[in-house]
């Protein structure tokens, strides 16, 4: 960038008052014996300038070179340049649509863009060799881009492959666009730092100029990131490839940077500091690769839940899996299970589950009188019951589950005793019929003698408990031992009366 090219956009950052962008947040999370490669190119024939040659490519290659032993796992595809965007792409001669989109609006006449696609597919069917992006076209190269020498454009392709020699690592990739002048801070939460060898922090960012370096600095938790001779400490983002040694990538960079020394054991969260007294940088992705050893509890349950007529009991089967892990989950995992906030029932999972590995339990529960028919439970591992864990994972957000849950009678067959004793001991001492109090709140209980004469008639609210509440002597008490005989009108359509015998005793 020439000075002229400084003095221009310095005063016109002086100007701006708001600028609209995407925040940097996580997107993806990769564990296992992963890492990551990236390789790209600039569209831009030269670097930028006030007084440099404004026409930009359509296209542009780079090389993908993994050694055997190298399994691609995932490829995404990041695209980017000056102007409201274009958003569908060619690589390789395959047609290629963003699915997602980013922009960074500077003033009322410029603004740009920038685009993600998943091209797993693509390059696992690929591999290496020479990968052409072409028919990026919607690119602004006007005035008000080129007198400020902010007109770019440029792609960069990000590998995570699985390679058995490596140790288990957590990859984040965490992207968006932000972007200086003066200064921005990106907060990245979702670490688990357990051991720093090898930690590693990468950018792909767009719009570095190698000739400005004007107060530049690239921090992690304070410390200043530098890879000289090729990042130097006071121009981080300098048209760059960490990856390929190459330094002719004009206005783009994909970098990366060893941070062992500026995080800790127990770190969950890091803070990026980027400043530039003049330099325009946008950040649209930033990679981690920590070494982690943890497992990942997960919980789900079967979409319906196993109960039986006149019961309270409930059957809850579930599954512990621990795919998205990079260690054993260990026996003995402890379930939690609640109504709300109440504890109804706990478990374990009692057996280590690899990495990868799922176990299919079930639990009964007895549900309180006291809750109502319908009610939620909520299943919970890695807690004590008291909403705290035992285990460290890699995240915390997916050990819920939860199933909304009716405990009802209404379809249950009915069910007549053919006797009752009403002695007080407290079996069978009213005419128990099952299925049918609560139920068919609207039915008639007509109880007859042997004679035909009626001496009880009773309904939701009056059971029979062997006494006569009709006939010559309503008042007459307990009724004689006998055979008695019922008719039982429901009152429900679709339902016909019903009849039968019954034998009081004592």
């Amino acid at each position: 960038m020439t000075p002229l090219k400084s003095l221009l956009l310095f005063c016109f950052v002086i100007m701006v008052t708001k600028n609209f962008a995407q925040s940097i947040a996580l997107y993806e999370q990769h564990n296992g014996r992963f890492d990551y490669t990236a390789i790209g190119n600039t569209l831009n024939l030269i670097e930028n300038g006030a007084f440099s040659e404004c026409s930009i490519l359509q296209g542009s290659e780079a090389e993908l070179n993994m050694p055997s032993g190298q399994s691609i796992m995932a490829a995404y595809l990041y695209w980017a340049g000056s102007g409201a965007g274009d958003f569908e792409v060619t690589l390789n001669e395959t047609a290629v649509t963003a699915s997602r989109s980013f922009s960074h609006t500077l003033d009322s006449d410029r603004q740009f863009f920038a685009a993600f696609a998943d091209i797993t597919t693509l390059v696992i069917g690929q591999g290496n060799g020479i990968y052409s992006l072409n028919d990026l076209e919607q690119i602004d190269i006007s005035e008000d881009y080129c007198s400020t020498g902010t007109n770019f454009a440029g792609w960069a392709m990000v590998v995570i492959y699985e390679d058995l020699n490596l140790p288990m690592n957590q990859i984040n990739i965490y992207d968006g666009l932000e972007a200086v002048p003066d200064a921005i801070t990106i907060e990245l939460d979702n670490l688990n730092v357990l051991d720093v060898e090898g930690a590693k922090i990468g950018f792909i960012a767009w719009e570095g100029d190698v000739s400005l370096s004007i107060n530049e600095s690239l921090r992690m938790n304070g410390y200043l990131l530098s890879n000289p001779p090729l990042n130097p400490a006071t121009n981080a983002f300098n048209g760059t490839n960490s990856f390929t040694g190459n330094s002719g990538m004009h206005n783009m960079d994909i970098d990366v940077y060893d941070i062992q020394n500026t995080i800790n054991i127990g770190d969950t969260s890091a803070t990026i500091e980027l400043t530039s007294g003049q330099d325009l940088v946008m950040v649209n992705s930033i990679i981690t690769v920590l070494n982690s050893q943890l497992p990942d509890a997960s919980i789900q349950m079967a979409d319906e839940v196993q109960s039986t007529c006149f019961s309270r009991t409930v059957v809850l089967e579930y599954t512990i899996s621990n795919t998205n892990a990079t260690d054993e989950l260990p026996a003995d995992t402890p379930i939690a299970f609640y109504i709300e906030d109440t504890l109804i029932a706990q478990s374990l999972t009692g057996e280590i589950l690899p990495i990868g590995g799922t176990l299919n339990a079930s639990i009964s529960i007895d549900i309180d009188p006291s809750i109502p028919e319908q009610f939620e439970i909520i299943a919970v591992v890695d807690d004590l019951g008291d909403g705290n864990g035992i285990i460290s994972e890699i995240s915390e957000t997916n050990n819920t589950a939860s199933i909304s849950v009716e405990i009802s009678n209404a379809g249950c067959p009915i069910f007549i005793p053919q006797g009752l004793s009403p002695n007080g001991d407290g079996l069978n001492d009213i005419f128990n019929i099952l299925g049918l109090y609560d139920i068919f709140i609207n039915h008639k209980l007509q109880i007859y003698n042997r004679y035909g004469t009626m001496v009880f008639e009773g309904d939701n609210n009056l059971k029979w408990d062997g006494s006569a509440n009709r006939g010559p002597n309503p008042r007459s008490g307990k009724l004689p031992v006998g055979t008695y005989f019922y008719v039982l009108y429901l009152n429900e359509a679709d339902y016909g009366p019903r009849s039968g015998w019954v034998y009081l005793n004592y």
